[in-house]
């Protein structure tokens, strides 16, 4: 699938689901497509031009050399732990042939409140699953226990005032993309009136 596909406008965004992260598989996503998908990411709402976000793209043997520092965080968060979960760990980021962590850089500023460069990283990262959807990727936005451990918040060379807003898994699904139920959107709204 390209950009100029029909599934790019309003079928997209009525069809858009998550691929499950463990029924992925090569091929992932080419240099071209990784590059397409950061520039669209790009192109959200953000006050005060503060680019409150960055990315961190692990690919190849990156995945297994950061799985390794997974098992031996878990290894220490959880001393009785099985081999299963040390295996699982290890292999957590193997699970996808493209992983690329979503870091918000929201900090203090005299005039946007963090609030907002967080609801813009937010922003960055769904338009990264409609960029990879559109270009018929499989992808997952997940975050667990490792987005907010602080130790390995060290291991990705995280600021202080950084965090993983999300780890985007990219690759070609192996089976069916399944949907799941969705809210009806009238039942959210509510009209104001004065």
């Amino acid at each position: 699938m390209t950009l100029n596909d029909p599934r790019t406008g309003l079928s997209l965004l009525c069809t858009r689901r998550s691929a499950s992260v463990k029924a992925m598989a090569e091929p992932g996503p080419t240099a071209d497509q990784i590059s397409q998908i950061l520039k669209i990411a790009v192109r959200v709402p953000d006050h005060g031009k503060l680019q409150p976000w960055r990315f961190i793209l692990f690919q190849g043997e990156a995945r297994k050399k950061f799985g390794e520092k997974l098992a031996k965080r878990w290894a220490k968060l959880h001393p009785d732990h099985s081999a299963e979960s040390l295996d699982f760990w290890r292999n957590f980021f193997l699970r996808a042939p493209t992983v690329i962590a979503l870091v918000s850089r929201s900090a203090p500023h005299p005039k946007i409140p963090e609030w907002e460069q967080q609801l813009s990283a937010g922003a960055v990262g769904l338009s990264m699953l409609l960029a990879a959807t559109a270009l018929g990727l499989g992808c997952q936005w997940n975050t667990d226990w490792c987005a907010y451990d602080l130790e390995m918040a060290q291991v990705m060379n995280l600021q202080p005032h950084e965090r993983i807003a999300g780890f985007f898994y990219l690759g070609t699904p192996t089976e069916p993309i399944e949907d799941r139920p969705r809210p009806n959107p009238e039942t959210l709204l509510t009209r104001w009136t004065g």
